[in-house]
Order: C-alpha cells, then structure tokens, then sequence
C-alpha cells in the first residue's frame, strides 16, 4: 500500500525548496521597492508553515520508496506546488480569484505559457520574475530539479525519474542519477545564460532578457510585455528566440553528445533529431508560401514569422511574433499538428514527442509489411537498436490515452457553449502544455480569462496530465493502485 510518511516527508522538504524561490523574488521586490514585497514575506511564510505541517506527518518515515509512492509524490507535488505558487498573485490582489491564480500557476509550472492576465505590464518586477521562474522550474520538472541539487532529500530517486521524466525511451549519462541531472541542469543553465547574452545584446534590457530567457529555454513562453516577442519589433530578437526554443526541443542527452563530447553526429544519425528537423522544415514552407501568396508578406518576413510560429508550437513554447489567428485557416492545421507531435523526449517541449511519432511510423510500416508477409518477423528499430514489445505497448495506451483525454475534454468545452475550434484546439494545447490557441475568441494572442471557472479547474487538470505525461496522473484513479498490493 502507500506510504503516506514517506511522501508527506518529501513534500515538505520540496516546499522548503519553493519557499528559497520565493525569496529570490523577495529579492527582486525589493530591489526594486515596489508593492509585491509584503506578498512574498506573506506566501514565504505559508509555504514554511505548510513545508512545517507536512514533515511533522512525515516523521520517522523511512527512505525506502516504491514505485507506487513516486508517482503519488511526483503529482502530489505539482499540485501543492502550484497551490502554494499562487500565494504572490492572491495575497498581493494581482489576481483575485482562487480558479485563476491557479490556473496561472499551473500553467507557469507545467510551461503551458497560458495566461488569464490581460494586461501583465501593470505587475509589479518580483511578480513578473515569479512567473518566469515558475516556468524555468518546470521545465526540465520540480523533482528533477531537486534531484540534481539536493539528492539526499529525494528517496529512491530513480523512481522518480521515472515518474516525472517525458519519452518512451529514458537512458543515463551516468550511472549515478544525481550526476546525469547535475549535468542536464548544467546544460539547460548555460542554454539560459546564453539566451540572455544574446538578448540583451540586441537591446533588451537586464530584467526583460532574464525573463526572456528564462521562459525560452524553459519553453514555457510568459513574457514580460502584452505582445510577447512582438514588443520589441526586432528581427535579431525573434531570431535569437527562434534558436535557443529550437535547442531547448532537441534531447539534451543529444546536446550534452554533441556539445561536451564532441558527437556532433549523433544529432543527425539520430531518428527523432531527423523528424524534429523535417516537421520543422515542411512546417514553416507550407506556411510562408501562404503568407506570400495569400497575405502578401515579403518573403523575409513570411519565413521569420513562418518559421517562429512553427518552432514556437512545435516546442510548445507559445511565444509570438504574428498573429497567427488571422492567417489563413489552413495554416491553423499546420501549426495544430506542430502542437500535437512536439518536439524531442527529453527536452523541456511538451506534445507527443517526436520519438513517439518515429516508433508510431514504424508501427504502422511494419503493419503494412505483415499484411504481405504474415510469417515475417519485423522488429521496431530506433537509431539501430530493437524496441522491446513493453514499450510498443506502452506507446500504443499513451496514444489512446491522449486522444482520449483530448476528445473529452473538447466534448465538455463545447458543451459549456464553447465553439468547436476554440474548444479543440484548448483541448490540445493544455494536452501538449502549449499555450495559444487557435480560433476568434480565444486566439494566439489573447488570454484565457473569459473562460468559464469549471474549464479553467478542466485546463489545469489537463496541463498537469500533458506535462506528467497522462499515466503518471491517471494511474492515481485507477482501482488497483489503492487496493492492490
């Protein structure tokens, strides 16, 4: 049965964590002397009395953790995470309601990018850096963070790993976890730092770059500003934003070959690397011969915004440059199905994974191939290795799953008087922890506030599910995990 001990101990010692994020919000309110300062004093002192209630449930638990209790403690934190991270928005009455802030902070941990704030210029700088930092927290995944940090305060971290990780196929670096996830930090760090050199070498000021780069590489997509990249009517910018949400989608197991050993081919003999490259390219071909022809953008213009929108949805980053919502219809189709496959397994993207889109052809050719050749036997071959049978079967459920969670949760947003365009693609979004959507009353470029507060509870349970990857959520409604031994 589960061990209630064990996760309420690593919950708290997690919140202890969160409180430390807080006061480098603090910090920044203070710094800049602004109104937020009493919000942060108010949450840091909630989420240590909150961290307090729970290792007191938790004393004397032992480390010893089954896979059962990971996955109770991977969701559990998501959820009390983003209970405690809305504290800011609510106590300082930047949001006033509980479903919204909420929903916000949910979308800032997941990297979801979806906002119900019509106007975040008007925060103050300690609540806008929170928003951000949410986002840079969640995107390689709160346990994993603490993992590469504070080892010891997660037991049977492996396990974890597995709960919280995304992709079919998980490998090391090394065989100690602690140290692939030092490394992986390590890499995602300089990603950001170098983010923000280069933003701010176009122009940006500190605090925007930081945000900036923070969001971008987390591909999570809060901005600073109303208009998000569009603000700064800067080419340089979009291109550098272009680059590093592309990096930020490949494998870092792939970036850490390329980079630190010097494996540059790894990344082309690489399956997933090949199709993130194509659906990429095919993407933003389609869509700027549209917006020559259609909309008559030059040509310069048609593949910066072609190409942003398409890197932008595919690696479920959500920024903007355009409004894509007044494009032509058709390329709503393209840039949905970029939301849907994603980018790479082990990356901070969302959607179904472009590893998972590899097997699934191959699936389906070796199908075709049996149809011809029944005694045939026809092995699924990623970058030259076999896949087992288990993991066939376990890309199989997780298709179903995702479909199903897609078509149900449209089928209630439609009910709920939302039209069939808004209701898919939200469905989808929350599903691929995107962020815009595609439609008239909720466009690319609009926020989520008019909502109905039951859709809000709907998205954020389903941002949670994209981002943990469906199973780890729904096992926790399944009889057999409470009964069975």
């Amino acid at each position: 049965m589960v061990n209630f001990r064990i996760v309420s101990k690593i919950i708290g010692q997690l919140l202890f964590l969160e409180s430390t994020f807080m006061l480098c919000c603090l910090c920044m309110a203070l710094a800049y002397k602004e109104d937020d300062v009493m919000a942060f004093l108010i949450s840091i002192l909630a989420t240590v009395g909150g961290a307090f209630v729970f290792k007191y449930f938790g004393r004397d638990a032992s480390n010893n953790m089954s896979r059962r209790d990971a996955y109770l403690v991977v969701t559990s934190t998501w959820l009390i995470f983003s209970f405690f991270g809305m504290l800011p928005f609510l106590v300082g009455g930047y949001i006033t309601d509980v479903t919204n802030a909420y929903f916000e902070t949910m979308s800032g941990f997941t990297t979801t990018g979806a906002t119900i704030l019509d106007d975040v210029e008007c925060l103050p700088h300690g609540i806008l850096f929170w928003r951000s930092l949410t986002q840079w927290i969640g995107g390689l995944g709160i346990v994993f963070f603490t993992i590469a940090v504070l080892p010891s305060m997660v037991g049977g971290s492996m396990k974890v790993f597995a709960a919280e990780a995304t992709g079919p196929i998980r490998s090391k670096m090394h065989p100690r976890l602690s140290t692939t996830a030092k490394w992986i930090w390590s890499i995602y760090l300089a990603l950001t730092v170098a983010c923000m050199i280069c933003f701010c070498a176009t122009g940006m000021d500190w605090f925007d770059g930081l945000n900036h780069s923070m969001t971008t590489t987390a591909t999570g997509g809060f901005s600073t500003h109303n208009d998000s990249t569009e603000f700064f009517h800067s080419p340089s910018v979009e291109y550098i934003s272009i680059l590093f949400q592309f990096l930020a989608g490949i494998n870092f197991m792939l970036l850490y070959a390329a980079t630190f050993k010097g494996k540059l081919n790894s990344l082309m003999t690489s399956s997933e690397f090949r199709m993130y490259v194509s659906v990429i390219t095919i993407g933003t071909v389609i869509i700027m011969y549209l917006l020559v022809t259609r909309l008559g953008y030059d040509f310069e213009r048609a593949f910066r915004c072609g190409l942003f929108q398409v890197v932008s949805f595919c690696t479920s980053t959500g920024m903007f440059n355009d409004d894509a919502g007044a494009w032509p219809h058709f390329t709503w189709v393209i840039l949905g199905l970029c939301m849907f496959i994603g980018a790479c397994a082990g990356s901070t993207s969302g959607g179904f994974k472009c590893m998972r889109g590899v097997m699934l052809l191959k699936v389906l050719r070796n199908e075709f191939r049996h149809i011809l050749h029944p005694n045939a036997v026809l092995p699924v071959r990623i970058n030259g290795q076999s896949v087992p049978q288990s993991k066939i079967t376990t890309l199989l459920a997780f298709f179903t799953a995702y479909i199903m969670m897609c078509i149900i949760a449209a089928t209630i947003m439609i009910v709920a008087g939302i039209d069939n365009t808004n209701a898919i693609t939200i469905a989808l979004s929350c599903m691929s922890n995107v962020g815009p959507t595609l439609g008239t009353d909720i466009g690319p470029v609009m926020s989520w506030s008019s909502l109905p507060d039951i859709i809000k509870w709907i998205c954020s349970l389903m941002m949670l599910m994209g981002r943990l990857e469906i199973m780890t959520v729904l096992v926790l409604f399944s009889r057999s995990y409470w009964t069975e031994n």
